[in-house]
């Protein structure tokens, strides 16, 4: 048995499943780290912002001023008392803090930074949101989930380096892969470091986000509430899970998934909250993220009751684009109104979206509803929204375009869709390391007759 368990361990090892065998502590100190934005009210006039602190510090601070060309003169800055939280987990005890400014100018650029005398941060800066009908960028990240340091990394500064000026993040679930696991959480902060800092995160739980307990109640890790401050507008036994924002002229809705797939009556909650807020929805384009994919792009996977219960509200409502992780592999496909391979180009359903940006990958289902998929690659995505045009961009982790679409809103006419990736690099399809271990030959063959067709 013991030669067995040493030839098991070094064949994981070979596989590169376990590049970071001791996980590196992310102590807290006096000074402020895991600094995140995110948004609690209305992105126009507030902006919130968390962080960490050792135990000791019970008190801690936040300051902020109009963002100057000259130096920042301390006599200028607004100073506003943090409210303070403990939380010990994963043997790490810390006290998190939380500010949200109000009262802030639209399209206006701000510093600030936290902490106290002696141990204040470096000065960030932050944008509010502007008036509506002002086009904008932002960027969406499938799971990130594994190797957060050390590979998901070079993704989410990557997406940076592309777009340096994002209107905010979307993390659609599985952001860390161990509920309650402060060194992950410390590795996923460590990734995004300033990033976090200075463009808000609008995030989405999944399901390696929750723990259950023996009696299958769902236990939402003990960070998220700390690190993000999220609005409280959705169902309050989903505070900060279940949520929209509006920012110019886009309506942005976070869905708790893995309570939907989960428990009934947790779907039939949020159905009827879903279809309140989109009936009272005035913005001219909707998007709705969440983990568990309406239609899924990996192999073995399908979330039937999700889909039966969501999309006909999706369509009723003509839901935009979904945008959702869960599969470690990319899915793109659209308007869809009785399953997959039967694609109806007049009807007026969202485009879906399934996106991965972490290293951890699996195979592309064989059910092919996509117009474009990918497997064994970390993506990235910006979208831009500028009057009536939607402009979607997925790009691989060195930054190339791997697929493109644009969707047109005329008054008075269908929504119009333009595929544009053609524009792209060639179509990844092959299959992950070790497949041959895990299928048989005559799945390797179908698999390879549905994706190798037409390319």
């Amino acid at each position: 048995m013991q030669s067995f368990f040493k030839f098991s361990f070094a064949a994981l090892l070979s596989l590169g499943l376990f590049s970071n065998l001791s996980a590196q502590k992310f102590i807290p100190t006096e000074f402020p780290d895991r600094i995140i934005l995110t948004w609690s009210d209305d992105p126009m006039t507030s902006q919130s912002v968390t962080w960490r602190t050792s135990a000791e510090v019970e008190n801690s601070k936040a300051q902020v001023i109009l963002a100057p060309n000259t130096p920042i003169y301390l006599d200028s800055v607004q100073t506003v008392d943090a409210a303070s939280e403990f939380l010990e987990v994963d043997s790490v005890k810390a006290n998190y803090h939380s500010v949200t400014f109000r009262e802030l100018q639209p399209a206006t650029t701000y510093a600030y930074r936290v902490g106290n005398e002696g141990t204040w941060s470096e000065w960030f800066q932050f944008t509010t949101a502007p008036e509506k009908g002002t086009p904008f960028t932002f960027a969406y990240f499938g799971d990130a989930q594994n190797n957060l340091k050390s590979q998901w990394s070079r993704v989410i500064r990557q997406a940076f380096s592309n777009l340096p000026k994002a209107a905010f993040m979307v993390h659609a679930g599985d952001l860390i892969n161990s509920t309650q696991s402060d060194s992950e959480w410390g590795e996923w902060n460590f990734a995004g470091g300033f990033i976090n800092a200075m463009f808000p995160s609008i995030s989405t739980p999944g399901n390696h986000e929750y723990d259950s307990e023996e009696d299958g109640t769902l236990v939402l890790d003990y960070h998220w509430k700390k690190q993000f401050t999220f609005p409280e507008n959705g169902p309050s036994e989903f505070s900060e899970t279940v949520y929209y924002l509006d920012y110019s002229d886009l309506r942005i809705i976070s869905l708790n998934s893995q309570e939907i797939v989960q428990n009934e009556v947790s779907m039939e909650t949020q159905k009827v909250w879903l279809e309140k807020v989109l009936s009272e929805n005035t913005q001219k384009w909707t998007v709705i993220t969440f983990h568990h994919p309406i239609y899924s792009s990996g192999t073995g996977r399908d979330n039937k009751e999700f889909r039966e219960a969501f999309k006909p509200i999706f369509d009723k409502y003509k839901v935009d684009l979904v945008l959702q992780g869960h599969d470690h592999s990319y899915g793109r496909g659209r308007n869809l109104p009785s399953g997959v391979a039967n694609q109806d180009p007049a009807a007026q359903g969202p485009v879906y979206v399934v996106s991965v940006s972490g290293p951890k990958m699996y195979n592309l289902t064989f059910d092919k509803w996509m117009d474009r998929a990918a497997s064994n690659t970390q993506l990235f995505q910006l979208i831009s929204i500028e009057g009536n045009r939607l402009s979607y961009g997925a790009y691989t982790a060195t930054g190339d375009l791997y697929d493109a679409f644009d969707l047109i809103k005329s008054e008075g006419k269908p929504k119009e869709f333009i595929d544009r990736a053609d524009k792209a690099i060639q179509e990844a399809i092959e299959l992950t390391p070790g497949s041959e271990n895990k299928m048989t030959p005559e799945e390797m063959a179908e698999y390879m007759r549905t994706y190798k067709k037409g390319n």
